[in-house]
This record gives structure tokens, C-alpha cells and sequence, in this order.
């Protein structure tokens, strides 16, 4: 059979997005922002270790408003790809693979999610890192 008589996989645009299709694609997307936002860590370590100038200038960059859009991103990737990876470990230990269960951990990674992006975002600005 030639490889061109073969039957093609279906395409995303086939499937109804699900809310477990959309819970993974988030899940994935998060752990490659955070990859993408380690960069930045480590400029930000370095600059720490370079001294008071290197610190100043990075410290300048860090606290322009698209810089800061990009770490509230960050942070919103980090609790979700935390919460969602917790789930990932209760399943590779066996548990809540029912229907109705992966259907309310989904909403509860949603949840906390929520909840740790608001009690970060609070703590970051009143603690003078969004000023």
C-alpha cells in the first residue's frame, strides 16, 4: 500500500472541542510559557549575581508594564500547570478516571487556579512588586 493511499487522522477540526481537550491543550501551553519564562529567571539571577548595576538594569526592564503583563502571564501558567499537574499524579496513581470525577477535578484545577492567580496577584502588588 502506497503511502499515499493510506487513511489520514482526523484534524482538531474534526472533534468538537471538549472541556478535557481544552483542560490538556492549557496544560501543555502552560508548561511551554513557563519553559519559555525560565529565561527570563535566569537573566534575572544572573543579574542578581552581577552586582548592583546588572540588578538596577534588569530591575528597570522588570518593572515596564509589558514586562509585567508577561510575569502576570507567567504566573497565571504557573498556578494552572501546578494544579493540573497534581491531577496528572492522582491519575498516574490510579485515581479519578470516572467521568464525573475528571469532570470535577477539571473545574477544581479551574478553581484553584483562580484563586492562586488572585491571592498571588494581590500579594505581588501589595508587597510592592506591582508598583
Amino acid at each position: 500500500m502506497a503511502m499515499r493511499d493510506r487513511p489520514l487522522s482526523p484534524h482538531l477540526q474534526v472533534y468538537r472541542p471538549m472541556y478535557t481537550m481544552v483542560l490538556s491543550i492549557a496544560h501543555r501551553a502552560a508548561g511551554l510559557a513557563l519553559s519559555a519564562g525560565s529565561l527570563l529567571l535566569a537573566w534575572w539571577l544572573m543579574a542578581v549575581a552581577g552586582g548592583e548595576a546588572a540588578y538596577a538594569s534588569a530591575a528597570d526592564v522588570f518593572s515596564a508594564w509589558p514586562v509585567k503583563l508577561v510575569l502576570t502571564g507567567f504566573m497565571l501558567a504557573f498556578w494552572y500547570h501546578l494544579f493540573a499537574g497534581l491531577r496528572h499524579l492522582a491519575w498516574d496513581a490510579g485515581y479519578g478516571f470516572a467521568k464525573a470525577q475528571a469532570r470535577k477535578s477539571g473545574w477544581l484545577i479551574v478553581v484553584l487556579t483562580v484563586l492562586g492567580f488572585v491571592g498571588g496577584a494581590l500579594y505581588w502588588h501589595f508587597a510592592g512588586g506591582g508598583a
